[in-house]
Protein backbone atom coordinates (compact mmCIF):
# COMPACT_ATOMS: atom_id res chain seq x y z
CA UNK A 1 0.00 0.00 0.00
CA UNK A 2 1.41 3.37 -1.16
CA UNK A 3 2.46 5.74 2.19
CA UNK A 4 0.82 8.95 2.04
CA UNK A 5 2.96 11.81 0.96
CA UNK A 6 4.86 13.54 4.15
CA UNK A 7 4.57 17.51 4.50
CA UNK A 8 8.02 19.24 3.27
CA UNK A 9 10.19 20.54 6.00
CA UNK A 10 13.01 22.37 6.06
CA UNK A 11 16.42 20.47 6.60
CA UNK A 12 19.28 22.00 8.53
CA UNK A 13 22.58 22.49 6.70
CA UNK A 14 24.72 19.19 6.26
CA UNK A 15 21.82 17.47 6.02
CA UNK A 16 20.53 16.12 2.48
CA UNK A 17 17.69 13.59 1.87
CA UNK A 18 18.49 10.71 -0.93
CA UNK A 19 15.34 8.39 -2.61
CA UNK A 20 16.11 5.24 -3.51
CA UNK A 21 13.53 2.72 -4.71
CA UNK A 22 10.61 5.21 -3.31
CA UNK A 23 12.14 5.27 -0.22
CA UNK A 24 13.69 8.50 1.69
CA UNK A 25 16.89 8.16 3.19
CA UNK A 26 18.41 10.94 5.25
CA UNK A 27 22.69 11.63 5.67
CA UNK A 28 24.28 14.22 7.53
CA UNK A 29 27.36 15.30 6.02
CA UNK A 30 29.93 17.82 6.73
CA UNK A 31 31.42 20.02 3.77
CA UNK A 32 29.54 18.01 1.86
CA UNK A 33 30.68 18.09 -1.88
CA UNK A 34 33.98 20.23 -0.92
CA UNK A 35 37.62 18.99 -0.66
CA UNK A 36 37.11 18.43 3.12
CA UNK A 37 33.69 16.85 3.33
CA UNK A 38 33.50 15.10 6.62
CA UNK A 39 32.38 11.56 7.35
CA UNK A 40 28.82 10.68 6.29
CA UNK A 41 26.13 9.09 8.70
CA UNK A 42 23.06 7.65 8.38
CA UNK A 43 20.49 9.18 9.77
CA UNK A 44 16.65 7.88 11.37
CA UNK A 45 14.24 7.74 8.49
CA UNK A 46 11.44 10.03 9.95
CA UNK A 47 12.66 13.73 10.31
CA UNK A 48 9.56 14.27 11.95
CA UNK A 49 10.48 12.08 15.19
CA UNK A 50 12.41 13.48 17.99
CA UNK A 51 15.15 10.63 16.98
CA UNK A 52 15.66 12.47 14.17
CA UNK A 53 16.70 15.48 15.48
CA UNK A 54 18.49 13.86 18.13
CA UNK A 55 20.73 12.04 15.64
CA UNK A 56 21.49 15.58 14.13
CA UNK A 57 22.52 16.95 17.18
CA UNK A 58 24.90 13.90 17.23
CA UNK A 59 26.50 14.08 14.46
CA UNK A 60 26.98 17.87 14.63
CA UNK A 61 29.27 16.60 18.09
CA UNK A 62 26.19 18.61 20.14
CA UNK A 63 26.06 17.35 23.66
CA UNK A 64 27.13 13.77 22.61
CA UNK A 65 24.85 11.03 23.19
CA UNK A 66 21.92 12.58 23.97
CA UNK A 67 18.48 10.69 25.36
CA UNK A 68 15.84 10.73 22.12
CA UNK A 69 12.88 11.24 24.71
CA UNK A 70 13.73 14.63 26.36
CA UNK A 71 11.58 17.71 26.34
CA UNK A 72 14.03 19.61 24.13
CA UNK A 73 13.56 16.60 21.35
CA UNK A 74 10.10 16.94 22.39
CA UNK A 75 10.03 20.64 20.99
CA UNK A 76 11.88 20.02 17.79
CA UNK A 77 9.37 17.35 16.52
CA UNK A 78 6.65 19.43 18.02
CA UNK A 79 7.96 22.50 15.71
CA UNK A 80 8.83 19.79 12.57
CA UNK A 81 5.65 18.90 12.44
CA UNK A 82 3.92 22.10 12.39
CA UNK A 83 3.72 22.40 8.33
CA UNK A 84 1.80 19.01 8.68
CA UNK A 85 -0.66 19.61 11.18
CA UNK A 86 -4.24 19.11 9.98
CA UNK A 87 -5.14 22.52 11.86
CA UNK A 88 -2.29 24.71 10.32
CA UNK A 89 -0.44 27.37 12.65
CA UNK A 90 -0.86 30.71 11.61
CA UNK A 91 3.03 31.90 11.36
CA UNK A 92 2.60 34.52 13.89
CA UNK A 93 1.23 31.76 16.41
CA UNK A 94 4.34 29.63 15.90
CA UNK A 95 6.52 32.35 16.18
CA UNK A 96 4.66 32.96 19.54
CA UNK A 97 5.17 28.85 20.54
CA UNK A 98 8.53 28.95 18.86
CA UNK A 99 9.49 32.13 21.14
CA UNK A 100 7.76 30.67 24.66
CA UNK A 101 9.19 27.24 24.22
CA UNK A 102 12.67 28.32 24.26
CA UNK A 103 11.97 29.48 28.03
CA UNK A 104 10.81 25.46 28.65
CA UNK A 105 13.92 24.34 26.67
CA UNK A 106 15.84 26.58 28.86
CA UNK A 107 14.43 25.07 31.96
CA UNK A 108 13.62 21.51 31.06
CA UNK A 109 15.65 20.70 27.91
CA UNK A 110 17.65 17.57 28.67
CA UNK A 111 15.07 16.18 31.16
CA UNK A 112 12.99 12.92 30.07
CA UNK A 113 9.80 14.31 28.88
CA UNK A 114 7.75 11.64 30.62
CA UNK A 115 9.13 12.79 34.35
CA UNK A 116 7.57 16.01 33.70
CA UNK A 117 4.48 16.61 35.94
CA UNK A 118 1.89 19.16 36.88
CA UNK A 119 3.86 20.50 40.14
CA UNK A 120 6.78 21.40 37.87
CA UNK A 121 4.67 23.25 35.74
CA UNK A 122 3.07 25.03 37.98
CA UNK A 123 6.17 26.03 39.80
CA UNK A 124 7.70 27.97 36.50
CA UNK A 125 4.25 29.57 35.57
CA UNK A 126 3.94 30.94 39.48
CA UNK A 127 7.68 31.91 39.18
CA UNK A 128 7.18 34.13 35.93
CA UNK A 129 3.68 34.79 36.69
CA UNK A 130 5.36 36.95 39.91
CA UNK A 131 6.48 39.89 37.68
CA UNK A 132 5.14 39.07 33.82
CA UNK A 133 1.75 37.05 34.38
CA UNK A 134 1.04 37.55 30.60
CA UNK A 135 4.19 35.44 29.55
CA UNK A 136 3.48 32.82 32.25
CA UNK A 137 0.22 32.13 30.54
CA UNK A 138 1.80 32.17 27.02
CA UNK A 139 4.62 30.02 28.10
CA UNK A 140 1.73 27.94 29.32
CA UNK A 141 -0.60 27.93 26.24
CA UNK A 142 2.31 26.80 24.06
CA UNK A 143 3.35 24.28 26.47
CA UNK A 144 -0.13 23.20 26.80
CA UNK A 145 -0.19 23.06 22.83
CA UNK A 146 2.43 20.80 22.25
CA UNK A 147 1.38 18.60 25.10
CA UNK A 148 -2.01 18.02 23.05
CA UNK A 149 0.06 17.29 20.20
CA UNK A 150 2.13 14.94 21.72
CA UNK A 151 -0.19 12.45 23.03
CA UNK A 152 -2.96 10.47 21.43
CA UNK A 153 -1.87 8.35 18.18
CA UNK A 154 1.29 10.20 18.66
CA UNK A 155 2.10 8.30 21.64
CA UNK A 156 5.16 10.79 22.43
CA UNK A 157 3.80 11.51 25.59
CA UNK A 158 1.08 9.36 28.37
CA UNK A 159 0.11 12.14 30.29
CA UNK A 160 -0.58 15.69 30.00
CA UNK A 161 1.64 17.68 32.44
CA UNK A 162 -0.31 20.89 32.08
CA UNK A 163 -3.09 19.41 33.57
CA UNK A 164 -4.58 21.28 36.04
CA UNK A 165 -2.16 24.14 35.87
CA UNK A 166 -4.30 27.13 35.46
CA UNK A 167 -3.34 30.68 33.87
CA UNK A 168 -3.22 33.79 35.78
CA UNK A 169 -6.47 36.00 35.27
CA UNK A 170 -4.83 39.07 33.60
CA UNK A 171 -7.93 41.56 34.17
CA UNK A 172 -10.51 42.10 31.65
CA UNK A 173 -9.31 42.07 28.61
CA UNK A 174 -8.19 44.90 26.32
CA UNK A 175 -10.05 48.00 27.13
CA UNK A 176 -13.31 48.78 24.58
CA UNK A 177 -13.26 52.46 23.23
CA UNK A 178 -15.50 54.65 25.21
CA UNK A 179 -18.78 56.55 23.88
CA UNK A 180 -16.48 59.40 23.53
CA UNK A 181 -13.89 57.94 21.50
CA UNK A 182 -16.65 55.99 19.07
CA UNK A 183 -17.90 59.52 18.83
CA UNK A 184 -14.68 61.32 17.84
CA UNK A 185 -13.99 58.65 15.65
CA UNK A 186 -17.50 58.17 13.82
CA UNK A 187 -16.34 62.31 13.38
CA UNK A 188 -12.89 62.70 12.41
CA UNK A 189 -11.60 59.28 10.70
CA UNK A 190 -11.61 59.02 7.01
CA UNK A 191 -10.10 57.15 4.09
CA UNK A 192 -8.58 53.96 4.56
CA UNK A 193 -8.63 54.50 8.27
CA UNK A 194 -12.22 54.78 8.62
CA UNK A 195 -12.89 51.53 6.70
CA UNK A 196 -10.24 49.75 9.10
CA UNK A 197 -12.38 51.44 12.00
CA UNK A 198 -15.93 50.33 11.14
CA UNK A 199 -14.84 46.97 9.93
CA UNK A 200 -13.04 46.45 13.23
CA UNK A 201 -15.98 47.56 15.51
CA UNK A 202 -18.72 45.91 13.79
CA UNK A 203 -17.45 42.75 12.96
CA UNK A 204 -15.21 42.27 16.21
CA UNK A 205 -12.40 40.41 14.22
CA UNK A 206 -8.86 40.86 14.93
CA UNK A 207 -7.23 43.57 12.42
CA UNK A 208 -4.67 40.84 11.20
CA UNK A 209 -8.30 39.36 9.69
CA UNK A 210 -9.41 42.92 8.80
CA UNK A 211 -6.83 43.56 6.60
CA UNK A 212 -7.82 40.27 4.50
CA UNK A 213 -11.79 40.63 4.13
CA UNK A 214 -13.16 41.53 0.60
CA UNK A 215 -16.59 41.21 -0.86
CA UNK A 216 -15.72 37.94 -2.04
CA UNK A 217 -15.71 37.24 1.91
CA UNK A 218 -19.85 38.19 1.55
CA UNK A 219 -22.12 35.50 2.11
CA UNK A 220 -25.68 36.23 2.34
CA UNK A 221 -25.69 38.47 4.18
CA UNK A 222 -22.85 38.30 6.61
CA UNK A 223 -18.79 37.76 6.57
CA UNK A 224 -17.42 34.15 6.13
CA UNK A 225 -13.55 33.93 6.75
CA UNK A 226 -11.54 31.55 8.75
CA UNK A 227 -9.24 33.29 11.06
CA UNK A 228 -5.84 33.79 10.66
CA UNK A 229 -5.04 33.34 14.67
CA UNK A 230 -7.08 30.63 15.03
CA UNK A 231 -8.66 28.90 12.14
CA UNK A 232 -12.01 29.42 13.61
CA UNK A 233 -14.22 30.23 10.26
CA UNK A 234 -17.34 32.01 12.17
CA UNK A 235 -20.18 33.69 10.55
CA UNK A 236 -19.88 37.46 10.97
CA UNK A 237 -23.47 39.23 10.67
CA UNK A 238 -22.65 42.69 8.31
CA UNK A 239 -25.10 44.97 10.80
CA UNK A 240 -27.33 47.83 9.33
CA UNK A 241 -24.40 50.68 10.44
CA UNK A 242 -21.81 48.47 8.55
CA UNK A 243 -23.99 48.00 5.44
CA UNK A 244 -24.61 51.87 4.77
CA UNK A 245 -20.59 52.40 5.03
CA UNK A 246 -20.15 49.41 2.67
CA UNK A 247 -22.59 50.79 0.08
CA UNK A 248 -20.62 53.75 -0.42
CA UNK A 249 -17.59 51.20 -1.50
CA UNK A 250 -16.30 50.21 -4.70
CA UNK A 251 -17.19 46.83 -5.74
CA UNK A 252 -13.79 45.05 -6.77
CA UNK A 253 -11.45 41.64 -6.00
CA UNK A 254 -9.22 41.70 -3.24
CA UNK A 255 -9.68 43.36 0.19
CA UNK A 256 -11.27 46.00 0.95
CA UNK A 257 -8.84 47.75 2.21
CA UNK A 258 -5.92 49.30 -0.30
CA UNK A 259 -2.89 51.28 0.01
CA UNK A 260 -2.24 54.41 -2.70
CA UNK A 261 -0.13 52.02 -4.47
CA UNK A 262 -2.94 49.57 -4.97
CA UNK A 263 -1.43 47.04 -2.30
CA UNK A 264 -2.96 45.84 0.18
CA UNK A 265 -2.09 46.75 3.73
CA UNK A 266 -1.02 45.07 6.39
CA UNK A 267 -1.39 44.68 10.25
CA UNK A 268 1.70 46.80 10.92
CA UNK A 269 0.89 49.45 8.65
CA UNK A 270 -2.70 49.59 9.79
CA UNK A 271 -1.16 49.96 13.78
CA UNK A 272 1.40 52.55 11.95
CA UNK A 273 -2.24 54.68 10.88
CA UNK A 274 -3.92 54.17 14.36
CA UNK A 275 -0.94 54.89 16.43
CA UNK A 276 -0.32 58.12 14.39
CA UNK A 277 -3.78 59.41 14.82
CA UNK A 278 -3.50 58.98 18.48
CA UNK A 279 -0.41 60.75 18.78
CA UNK A 280 -2.23 63.80 16.85
CA UNK A 281 -5.41 63.90 19.32
CA UNK A 282 -4.22 62.71 22.37
CA UNK A 283 -6.99 63.47 24.47
CA UNK A 284 -9.19 62.36 22.19
CA UNK A 285 -8.23 58.68 21.51
CA UNK A 286 -5.79 57.81 24.50
CA UNK A 287 -5.20 54.22 25.15
CA UNK A 288 -7.07 53.30 22.21
CA UNK A 289 -5.91 49.59 20.35
CA UNK A 290 -7.55 47.52 17.44
CA UNK A 291 -8.39 44.74 19.87
CA UNK A 292 -10.54 47.15 21.65
CA UNK A 293 -13.30 47.47 18.96
CA UNK A 294 -13.23 43.88 19.19
CA UNK A 295 -14.90 44.03 22.69
CA UNK A 296 -16.95 47.05 21.53
CA UNK A 297 -18.18 44.49 19.06
CA UNK A 298 -19.02 41.76 22.13
CA UNK A 299 -20.71 44.56 23.86
CA UNK A 300 -22.71 45.69 20.98
CA UNK A 301 -24.38 42.54 20.34
CA UNK A 302 -24.59 41.92 24.02
CA UNK A 303 -26.80 45.48 24.25
CA UNK A 304 -28.81 44.02 21.85
CA UNK A 305 -29.99 41.10 24.19
CA UNK A 306 -27.85 38.34 21.81
CA UNK A 307 -26.67 35.27 24.16
CA UNK A 308 -22.84 34.43 24.59
CA UNK A 309 -22.79 31.37 22.62
CA UNK A 310 -24.89 33.36 19.39
CA UNK A 311 -21.86 36.30 20.10
CA UNK A 312 -19.40 33.09 20.18
CA UNK A 313 -20.69 32.13 16.89
CA UNK A 314 -20.44 35.22 15.14
CA UNK A 315 -17.20 36.88 16.07
CA UNK A 316 -15.14 33.42 16.26
CA UNK A 317 -14.71 33.95 20.41
CA UNK A 318 -14.63 31.81 22.96
CA UNK A 319 -17.76 32.22 25.16
CA UNK A 320 -15.55 32.71 28.00
CA UNK A 321 -13.76 35.55 26.37
CA UNK A 322 -17.55 36.89 25.05
CA UNK A 323 -18.39 36.54 28.84
CA UNK A 324 -15.02 38.56 29.94
CA UNK A 325 -15.45 41.21 27.66
CA UNK A 326 -19.30 41.54 28.15
CA UNK A 327 -18.58 42.34 32.31
CA UNK A 328 -18.27 45.68 32.26
CA UNK A 329 -21.43 46.67 30.28
CA UNK A 330 -23.69 43.56 31.76
CA UNK A 331 -22.55 45.11 35.20
CA UNK A 332 -23.75 48.66 33.94
CA UNK A 333 -27.00 47.66 32.83
CA UNK A 334 -27.30 45.70 36.12
CA UNK A 335 -26.85 48.31 37.87
CA UNK A 336 -28.64 51.14 35.74
CA UNK A 337 -31.81 48.97 35.47
CA UNK A 338 -31.94 48.82 39.94
CA UNK A 339 -31.44 52.71 39.97
CA UNK A 340 -34.28 52.43 37.35
CA UNK A 341 -36.36 50.46 39.56
CA UNK A 342 -35.39 52.97 42.85
CA UNK A 343 -36.28 56.18 40.88
CA UNK A 344 -39.90 54.09 39.66
CA UNK A 345 -40.72 53.59 43.30
CA UNK A 346 -40.08 56.62 44.85
CA UNK A 347 -42.64 58.01 41.88
CA UNK A 348 -44.99 55.68 42.87
CA UNK A 349 -45.08 56.36 46.52
CA UNK A 350 -45.25 60.41 45.72
CA UNK A 351 -48.30 59.67 43.52
CA UNK A 352 -50.38 57.71 46.51
CA UNK A 353 -49.40 60.48 48.87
Amino acid sequence: MKQPRRPAISLPKGVHRVVSRSREYFYWQSGRGTDHAGERIKLPNDPHTPEFWQAVRQAQGIGGAVPTDTIGALIDAYETAWPGLPRKLASSTQELYRRNLKVVRATWGDLPAASLRPAHVQALVEKIGATKPGSANNVLSALKAMCRWAMGPRELLTRDPTQGVVPFDTGEGHRPWTPAQLAFADKNFTGMLRRAYVLARYTGQRISDVVRLGWTDVDEGGFTLRQKKTGVRPWCPILPELEREMATWEKRPGPFLLQENGRPFTTNQLWKILDKERDDHPADLDGVVWHGLRANAVINLRQRGYSAMQISDAIGMSVEMVERYSRYADRKAGGQAILLKMKERTKDKAVKR
